[in-house]
């Protein structure tokens, strides 16, 4: 295989029309493995598959392209660098996507090693040419060069390079192209914000970080929805949070939320808002935002008791974020009846809303009501057991009738509630005081999929787990649950059959 390998490439170099031998290159080089392609790959000589990509006939360049995918594939990213880094970057002037996608691509390889960056740092004309990438109409080959520029920003040269020299002023070149390719830098600079403090200093001494917060507060409604976004993936660290709030962005943010109600506008924007908050609760304290920011907690408790598919939904997610830590539910505790009258909300979007809402409206019910159980006070307990009082009149029967729906998210969601209370006496005690309910989770025939399957088990293995369950439930029943959890969650009973003589 090797040797029709290396006849096939020297083909190529004849005066006859290459197509067919490409053809025959591309078929031995699929099928060939990897592993023994990489032993062969050092003795190839790949410059006239480059050379022929760089012409004008369409499937010959296409045929190129998979073939090097390929070989490249194979390859050591200081070898592609040492080897092929000039016709990588005539590759990113070519006027092929394809072939451009596959030259950003290589790049972003060859920038992941250690060894082989070196090649590419010294080439400032191919950087430039990347920097160009971001304003491509194939958005692919725009997100491969952002995720290639983010890699080169890892390492202090490439972030000196990157903010430091004539390449800055490439990167704001690129921005005016359209508000789109702006968009592009943007996500860019937060992606390489967010690696450290010191990556974060540079994209702000650039000046392209602090004029995306500037829009954030801009008269452009859509160009708000987009820098929320983008500013929400900084909450994430801990420089990135400890910045937003020097700049005064999350006072800003808490501002838009206040004045939310007086612009006709706001929908476009204040999901993405509703989620900063929820983002920056969970990373610093829950307690410290909502005390700080109490119209963000407000907001989300309106937006649920609202009518707005797409804002209820955000709000509930946001509120299975916050309540899913000890901190966010005694948050949500000390607001009283108003969040009883909240959850009672979700409880009736869980029953009666269209399927995608009642699937996040049970992820965040699960959330909510969980306690681990080194948290087992009295207190909490109970807070627990009269939340999950509040979701219905019959809550049990509720989640028992969503279980039974032949829809498996749903079917899932339920018993993922279900599973959340497992470790709770007061629930346990609802379970076996609940007719049926033990037959119904040790009966397998229920769970028609494997994601049913799965969730019932993990429901089995909760109650096993639970130091109250034996004595709650009994032990004929704990035995019960013993066995399904022995026998795992795709065990079938073996049926034997007894054969006759003279039987046909």
């Amino acid at each position: 295989m090797a040797a029709s390998i290396e006849e096939l490439l020297s083909a190529l170099t004849g005066p006859s029309d290459p197509t067919e031998a490409l053809r025959s290159l591309k078929t031995a080089a699929l099928a060939l493995p990897l592993s023994a392609l990489r032993e062969r790959v050092p003795e190839l000589h790949l410059g006239v598959v480059f050379s022929i990509m760089e012409g004008n006939d369409r499937e010959q360049v296409a045929l190129c392209v998979a073939i090097l995918e390929r070989f490249l594939q194979a390859s050591d990213p200081l070898q592609i660098a040492r080897n092929y880094k000039e016709e990588l970057h005539r590759g990113l002037y070519h006027p092929e996507d394809i072939v451009r996608l596959l030259a950003v691509s290589q790049v972003g390889k060859i920038v992941e090693s250690s060894e082989a960056i070196t090649e590419i740092l010294n080439n400032l004309e191919l950087l430039k040419q990347m920097i160009l990438c971001l304003g491509e109409d194939k958005i692919a080959v725009a997100k491969e060069a952002i995720t290639s520029l983010s890699r080169i920003a890892r390492c202090l040269p490439g972030l000196q390079l990157l903010f430091g020299s004539n390449l800055l002023a490439d990167l704001r070149s690129v921005m005016g192209v359209s508000d789109v390719v702006r968009y592009r830098v943007y996500e860019l600079v937060v992606e390489i914000s967010s690696m450290s403090a010191e990556s974060l200093s540079f994209c702000a001494n650039s000046g392209i970080l602090p004029q995306l917060l500037e829009e954030l507060t801009g008269d452009d409604v859509l160009v708000r929805v987009t820098c929320v976004q983008m500013v929400t993936a900084l909450v994430g660290t801990l420089h990135g949070r400890q910045y937003l709030s020097q700049q005064g962005v999350i006072d800003k943010i808490s501002n838009l939320i206040v004045g939310a109600d007086s612009d006709p506008f706001s929908g476009f924007y204040l999901p993405g808002l509703v989620k900063f908050f929820g983002n920056l609760a969970i990373m610093e304290s829950p307690q410290q935002i909502c005390e700080h920011y109490p119209a963000f907690l407000q907001k989300m408790f309106d937006m649920t008791e609202g009518h707005e598919t797409t804002m209820i939904g955000v709000a509930v997610d946001t509120l299975g974020v916050l309540g899913s830590n000890l901190e966010g539910k005694q948050v949500l505790q000390k607001t009283g009846s108003r969040f009883i009258e909240v959850f009672r909300r979700i409880g009736h979007h869980a029953k009666n809303a269209p399927t995608e809402l009642r699937v996040r409206c049970l992820d965040a019910i699960s959330s909510i009501v969980f306690l681990p159980p080194d948290n087992h006070t009295d207190d909490l307990l109970a807070m627990s057991e009269s939340w999950f009082g509040c979701l219905s009149n019959q809550p049990m029967e509720m989640f028992r009738s969503i279980a039974s729906q032949p829809f498996p998210e749903l079917h899932c969601g339920a018993l993922k509630v279900f599973t959340a209370i497992a470790n709770q006496p007061w629930a346990q005690r609802m379970m076996i005081d609940n007719p049926g309910f033990m037959e119904y989770i040790v009966d397998r025939t229920v769970d028609p999929d494997k994601d049913s399957k799965d969730a019932k088990y993990e429901l089995v293995k909760a109650l096993i787990g639970a130091k109250t369950t034996a004595e709650v439930f009994g032990n004929q029943h704990y035995l019960r649950l013993r066995a399904y959890h022995r026998e795992g969650p795709y065990y079938v009973k073996a049926v034997s059959t007894v054969a006759v003589e003279g039987a046909e």
